[in-house]
């Protein structure tokens, strides 16, 4: 992976990294529920964060030797990054996200009879727990991201979807018991930085059409209308668990008809374009006003 980020450095990329941590954190469960009778357990929240740090920090120690090897004075540094989700997203109490260890189907339903896991089936004989994963809304501290980034320093933010927080009642943030997904976060992040590219490095060499199948086909180039006909064909599926298959591709259409703008800046933009001034205006006033002088527009 690290040869995949010099490409990138080599070309005086400003970088920000996020990573993945669904079989790390399965494992700082299982651990804490082997000896929970001896010391307490930890929230599943508190497990992403510590995942975030001791993964940051593998990664940030290793990309800091690699700069050394390439002869490049870069800072990289990892924080620890909480992101707001809406504690009333359906996901919670459906649990999707697969987490941990893959078992035969006996050992699964023995440790979920065990420590009362939600498990299902990912791929066929493999098992695996599953925990909830609300949508990213909001990722904090974007600004001193989008700070460090445009000064030049790798930032390693977001890890493992970034801790989930909302806010209670009282205006308070709390944490939640749940992971999110790191594409969808880095997607989100990417907004708030302004970022021009966002590449997912992965162990598979393309996207492929007819995945897994003799009439597998590798996909290099495509539209974004041949992606949304794809995706309605059915595509892009295997391998997915039902949390994020569609909605995936659902919100990289999305993303490229934003052009990596925030839902703020696109309805500014649209508001300008129809002769609105939008500033100091209330937003879902604004989006009415504008969707009433579009179509008016649109009729003429």
């Amino acid at each position: 992976a690290l040869d995949g980020i010099s490409h990138f450095i080599n070309r005086n990329y400003n970088l920000c990294i996020n990573h993945g941590n669904g079989p790390q954190v399965g494992n700082e469960l299982y651990r804490m529920e082997l000896t929970q009778n001896k010391i307490p357990s930890l929230p599943l929240g508190v497990c992403v964060a510590a995942t975030q740090g001791t993964i940051g920090y593998m990664i940030q120690q290793s990309l800091q030797n690699k700069l050394r090897n390439m002869d490049i004075d870069r800072e990289v540094v990892t924080l620890i990054s909480q992101v707001i989700v809406n504690a009333n997203d359906p996901q919670i109490k459906n649990p999707q996200k697969f987490i941990g260890p893959r078992y035969i189907k006996e050992k699964a339903e023995d440790l979920a009879n065990k420590f009362n896991w939600h498990i299902k089936e990912q791929t066929k004989g493999d098992w695996r727990r599953v925990v909830p994963s609300p949508m990213p809304e909001y990722i904090m501290h974007g600004k001193s991201i989008k700070a460090l980034v445009d000064r030049g320093t790798i930032v390693i933010s977001s890890g493992g979807g970034g801790i989930p927080v909302f806010n209670n009642d009282v205006g308070h943030l709390e944490g939640l018991d749940a992971v999110i997904d790191k594409d969808f976060s880095a997607a989100k992040l990417g907004r708030i930085i302004r970022a021009q590219e966002l590449w997912i490095i992965t162990d598979i060499d393309s996207v492929y059409l007819n995945f897994g199948t003799e009439k597998q086909k590798r996909l290099k180039i495509a539209t974004r209308d041949q992606i949304e006909e794809y995706l309605n064909k059915g595509e892009f599926q295997k391998g997915l668990d039902e949390s994020t298959k569609a909605l995936k591709l659902e919100k990289t259409i999305e993303d490229m008809d934003n052009q990596g703008r925030t839902p703020d800046q696109v309805l500014i933009e649209r508001a300008k374009a129809v002769g609105i001034d939008p500033t100091g205006m209330n937003p879902d006033e604004l989006k009415k006003k504008v969707a009433a002088l579009e179509k008016i527009e649109s009729e003429e």
